[in-house]
């Protein structure tokens, strides 16, 4: 397994997100649409901030009315779907067109309050893709997600499991 690419990024979205990074309105304007694609991730609000194809994915996530629970915080469901878009970002820009993803689970631990914004981090192990054919099957991909607070605390992780195949 590895956790850096060997190749430029060959994915649509990775490439799209090369030529709009360099810029504070393109990667707002890119943003929005990756919120449009799928569009219960709206609800939170996600600015991408960082990309790097088989390294990691960061995403900030501020807080707003809109996903506080009954005690002024963030809601832990709010921050999980956080989570999904930083995964979902980083395994659409990492994994080749040669093969395709689906999210198969996820496990939670929420430690602390939250305090302010969530900036989430999702990182993972990739395989060699080589491996993965229709006739070896799939491979599980677990992905981590690290989710910090405006004061430094790390109220809520995940773990996101993918299951990757070969498209047939």
């Amino acid at each position: 397994m590895t956790n850096a690419p060997a190749t430029p990024p060959t994915s649509q979205i990775a490439r799209l997100w090369e030529k709009s990074s360099g810029s504070p309105i393109k990667r707002g304007l890119f943003s929005a649409m990756y919120a449009l694609k799928a569009p219960y991730f709206r609800t939170v609000l996600p600015r991408i901030q960082e990309l790097v194809p088989g390294s990691h994915c960061t995403v900030r996530i501020p807080q707003w009315w809109g996903v506080n629970d009954h005690i002024g915080t963030f809601h832990a469901i709010a921050a999980l779907n956080g989570a999904e878009a930083a995964m979902g970002l980083l395994a659409e820009a990492t994994v080749p067109p040669t093969h395709r993803w689906i999210p198969r689970g996820m496990r939670a631990d929420y430690p602390a309050k939250s305090t302010g914004g969530l900036t989430v981090t999702a990182t993972a192990d990739w395989p060699e893709y080589s491996s993965i054919t229709r006739e070896t099957g799939g491979q599980l991909v677990t992905i981590a997600c690290t989710l910090v607070d405006d004061s430094g605390t790390v109220p809520v992780t995940a773990e996101i499991d993918i299951w990757v195949s070969a498209k047939k």
